[in-house]
Parts: structure tokens; C-alpha cells; sequence
């Protein structure tokens, strides 16, 4: 058997950063992925330019059963120590809109600049085959094709479940479960919702985006664009509280957070001939006024309209519940919720209580960051994290 100071599983954002900082310590490394090349998932993030991270990456940002649970990793390595990473590659990069940083290039020369860092570090790599891996004693044991490698750690960083056609697997679920460990029931994370029933009508908007703030019952609100599609609700907003919503609860969405109470009754004193359609159609696209404005049931001037017909709308484009059958599930999923629970963890150092030396990063854990380079950042800070420990 090969022995290895520290054996990685999985060759994406986190586990290429747990190995390139375990190497450069001067440990041995091998990283193993049945994937035939690295960084799958990065190379089609963001639009194939790579949302590397966020400037204002911060526990806040971050769901998990324990939210206290990301801050040690965060706060010890931040956005700035990426960027600086980046910046000594010469690699080019913007900031879009709401702290996100994005390559001005191709997301490729993030996977070049991890697997160059990896390389000079002395990392040795296993591409496209399935290993097996057993625990020994005290140490870990994988078998990869013919060959057996050893090591007294093993750093789980093979993701969640999103996104099956780049390879995900339950692999880091079912390993930590043999192990003992407690899983956080996964489910899909920064995805389109799906409609039914009555709101179906809103399938003729298909296409159709506008600024809201959305929220779901259990979560913050998000300001930013929602997209009407043929099965039902995508845009920004939607992804963002999609990682909150559960089945059976309403999603509300602001269609004119910028309009006070009372707009629509102070128009009807101001312009009392026109229409309530007219008015939405100024400040919202014009098919999504049409519809909304029909939904009311507000036609005609607004003069014979009362004043408690235009308040009620007023309440209703402020706070319109939209009640999702489900989502477009794991395959359209960005990320995962859930994962291995962080009470089996160290929040200093990934490792898990019950297993000494094994080390769970990245979107295997109970940890999932909002739409905008927000777990990234997760996969960089939490794969330095073991990389210094294991």
C-alpha cells in the first residue's frame, strides 16, 4: 500500500484548496475524483466566468442547523486572502453588482491557478476512477482501480447532490453514515420553484422578469430579480429563497417595494381617469401589469374605483403570495442544504469528533451559502481550514 500524509476526495473548489494548503505544510497529498479532470462545477459557475466570492462574505450569509458554526473558518480566511490569490496569477477580475467578483476571463483560470498551486505544492492527483475508501484501525484506506493508498487522513470534499450530470453522488452522505455520523436531511438549494393549480395563468409571463423583494416564510428578504418561466417562478430572488422555502409554504414577493402605503388611493386623487393597469405598467413590464392588474379585478378609471378596493391592492402588490408545488429539484439545483451535521464537526479544524482524522469541507457539510460567490467562499475557507490540520 501507498502510504499518503493526507488523501483528498474530490477535486473540486474545496478539496483543491484543502490540498494545495496541506501541501504547501509539506504533506504528502493525493487527490482522488471520479471525475476524468478538476472543477467541473467551477468551470460553469457563473456563467462560465466563475463568482469566486463575495466581498461581504460573512456568517450571516450562510445557512446550517448551527450558524455559529461557519464563523471561525470565515473569519480566518476571508475574501481579501482569495483575491490576493488571485491577483498573484494575474488573473483579471470585476465586481458585478451586490459584492460579487467575477473573472473578467473564464472561470478555467481559477481551476489552472488551484491546480498550479496544487502542483508546486508537490500534489499528486487520481482522475477519472470510482474509489472505494475503508477506515483500518486508525487509519484510511482507498482503493482506487488496482491500487491501494493509505493515510492516517481523509478529507471528504465531494459535494452534495446538485447537479448529477457534473457527478454528484451521495458518496460523502454514505461514508460519514457508515462512520456514524448524523446527516442533515439534504434538499435542493439556489432553485426554480414550480407552480400549479390557479397559478398556472402565470405561465403567459414566461420570459418576463422584474425587480421585486422576495421572501419565504422562514427567511430574509432578498431585493432582486424575479423571472416568470413556463413552470413557474426562477430570477435571483427566487434562487435566494429557495434555499429557505418548505413544501407547503407560501413564497411572497413585492412587485413595488419602492411604492408607500397609500399610492394607489393618492393617484386616484391626482389622476383620476386612468387606469390602475396604466399606473403598473409604468413601473412594472407592461405583460406582468396586464396580468396583475386582471387579477385584481381593478378595471376602469380609477374615479369608480373605492378607496377600500385600491387599498386592498395596494396590500396585495406589496405581499403577493405565491404558493410553489415544489422545485425543479436537485438537477437544476446550484446547491445542496443539509449534509453532514457540523455538531460532528470542529468548526476550527472540519474534523470530525468521532473519527479522528477525517475531515468533511466544502458542500458535504451542513453549510450553504445565498446566491453570489457565497459558497465559494465557504469551499475556499473551509478547505484551508483542514488543509492546516490534516
Amino acid at each position: 500500500m501507498d502510504p499518503y500524509d493526507v488523501i483528498v476526495m474530490g477535486a473540486g473548489a474545496a478539496g483543491l484548496m484543502a490540498a494545495m494548503t496541506a501541501g504547501q505544510r509539506g504533506r504528502r497529498v493525493l487527490v482522488i475524483d471520479h471525475n476524468d479532470a478538476p472543477g467541473k462545477k467551477i468551470l460553469i459557475s457563473g456563467g462560465g466566468r466563475c463568482n469566486f466570492t463575495n466581498l461581504g462574505a460573512g456568517d450571516p450569509n450562510y445557512l446550517s442547523q448551527n450558524p455559529h458554526f461557519a464563523k471561525s473558518a470565515l473569519r480566518r480566511y476571508t475574501p481579501a486572502d482569495f483575491i490576493a490569490l488571485v491577483d498573484r496569477h494575474g488573473i483579471a477580475w470585476h465586481e458585478k453588482t451586490l459584492g460579487q467578483l467575477f473573472c473578467d476571463g473564464s472561470a478555467k483560470q481559477i481551476v489552472a491557478m488551484l491546480m498550479d498551486e496544487c502542483r508546486a505544492a508537490g500534489v499528486e492527483f487520481a482522475f477519472g476512477q470510482a474509489a472505494e475508501v475503508a477506515r483500518k484501525r486508525e487509519e484510511f484506506v482507498a482503493t482506487v482501480g488496482a491500487r491501494k493508498v493509505i493515510s492516517n487522513s481523509l478529507v471528504l470534499a465531494t459535494g452534495g447532490l446538485s447537479i448529477p450530470k457534473l457527478g454528484a453522488t451521495s458518496f460523502a452522505y454514505d461514508l460519514a453514515r457508515q462512520w456514524g455520523m448524523k446527516i442533515v436531511e439534504p434538499r435542493p438549494a439556489l432553485v426554480p420553484l414550480t407552480l400549479a393549480g390557479d397559478q398556472l395563468l402565470f405561465r403567459g409571463l414566461a420570459g418576463v422578469a422584474a425587480p421585486v423583494v422576495a421572501r419565504a416564510m422562514a427567511g430574509p428578504p432578498f431585493k432582486e430579480a424575479a423571472l416568470f418561466t413556463h413552470r413557474g417562478l426562477s430570477g435571483p430572488a427566487i434562487l435566494q429563497v429557495s434555499s429557505y422555502w418548505k413544501n407547503g409554504e407560501a413564497v411572497r414577493i413585492d412587485f413595488l417595494p419602492s411604492e408607500g402605503e397609500g399610492w394607489l388611493r393618492e393617484a386616484k386623487r391626482t389622476a383620476p381617469n386612468r387606469q390602475v393597469g396604466t399606473l403598473l405598467a409604468e413601473r412594472l413590464p407592461e405583460r406582468l401589469a396586464g396580468t396583475l392588474a386582471e387579477r385584481l379585478g381593478l378595471k376602469g378609471p380609477m374615479q369608480g374605483l373605492p378607496d377600500k378596493a385600491l387599498a386592498h391592492a395596494e396590500t396585495r402588490l406589496g405581499g403577493w403570495d405565491f404558493l410553489p408545488n415544489g422545485s425543479e429539484g436537485f438537477a437544476k439545483a446550484e446547491v445542496t442544504v443539509g449534509g453532514i451535521s457540523t455538531a460532528e464537526l470542529s468548526s476550527k479544524t472540519m474534523e470530525a469528533k468521532k473519527v479522528p482524522g477525517l475531515f468533511c469541507i466544502g458542500e458535504a457539510v451542513d453549510v450553504t451559502g445565498w446566491l453570489g460567490g457565497y459558497n465559494f467562499q465557504w469551499a475556499w475557507a473551509s478547505g484551508v481550514a483542514a488543509g492546516q490540520a490534516a
